[in-house]
């Protein structure tokens, strides 16, 4: 299938999508039987996603994968499938999760390599911050990761986006990236063209965990989707929603800029499962092997 006739069938399954829980799974309707969660969201390798079956049951079965809850919905077929998020630094190879009451459930992680990126900033303090500023990147890290590790058993509503503003990608996830010739952390989100005050939008419903201007991230929004899934908002212009607000997928959160560590007007977007930072181009229909 190309990847126009995709983005089709991802069209008409998004419209078609229904409230979580009060009737048949959103896909039910419009996917192949058993498949489209895994045709979909299926990329193990590093930085990617992990599909597995867990089999049929009455109740979604509990699923860890290195010490964090694990995101488990029912596909298509009624089967339930967990959706394993695999940071950067995932190991190829045989990796599993455990599953309470059951054995573990062994996969396979494949290899992926990632470009390199070098970037030249004017500010030399969002290279190498002086110690007031590192102790504020500190505090601000520590926030992010709480956020990150959150799980709520409810949700989500959909695990199929739609991208958050309509910008062509410009870096994407994984990039080693190098500011000033110093190495630092891979990019751990996808980059998208979109000049001041372009609206960002939510692509599923949730409660908005932080709002906040950090000295890397700038002005940055996080979303709990529900199952310890997690985005993430950056470099953002301003807040179009508070601390503790619901927001339903398509809700404006945000408007995009150039805050924080960044070199000109654009939206970093970051997925996080199970406090792993997973490539976002595998929500939309953008994934490249």
């Amino acid at each position: 299938m190309s990847y126009s006739e995709t983005s089709q069938v991802r069209r008409r399954l998004l419209g078609a999508a229904t409230v979580w829980g009060l009737t048949a799974p959103w896909w039910a309707h419009a996917a192949p039987q058993g498949t489209f969660i895994e045709r979909s969201l299926n990329r193990p390798v590093p930085g990617g996603v992990a599909v597995l079956d867990l089999g049929a049951g009455s109740q979604a079965p509990v699923v860890h994968f290195n010490g964090h809850r694990v995101l488990v919905i029912q596909d298509a077929d009624q089967r339930w499938k967990a959706i394993v998020g695999l940071d950067l630094k995932t190991q190829p190879g045989s990796q599993s999760v455990s599953v309470q009451g059951q054995s573990a459930v062994t996969f396979q992680v494949g290899i992926k390599r990632y470009r390199e990126q070098r970037i030249t900033l004017k500010n030399k303090a969002h290279v190498n911050p002086d110690p007031q500023q590192q102790a504020r990147f500190e505090r601000e890290y520590e926030e992010q990761m709480q956020a990150y590790a959150s799980f709520r058993t409810e949700g989500p509503s959909n695990v199929i986006f739609e991208k958050p503003v309509s910008g062509r990608l410009t870096s994407p996830f994984g990039l080693r990236r190098f500011f000033n010739g110093e190495e630092r952390n891979p990019h751990s989100g996808l980059d998208f063209a979109a000049a001041t005050g372009t609206a960002v939008k939510v692509p599923a419903d949730g409660i908005v965990t932080i709002v906040a201007d950090y000295f890397f991230n700038g002005k940055t929004v996080f979303v709990d989707h529900g199952q310890g899934l997690i985005t993430m908002f950056c470099h953002l212009s301003a807040f179009d929603v508070r601390v503790g607000d619901s927001v339903r997928k398509g809700d404006i959160v945000a408007r995009s800029g150039a805050t924080g560590r960044a070199t000109g007007p654009h939206l970093h977007w970051n997925v996080s499962l199970n406090h792993a930072r997973v490539d976002p181009a595998i929500f939309i229909g953008a994934f490249q092997p």
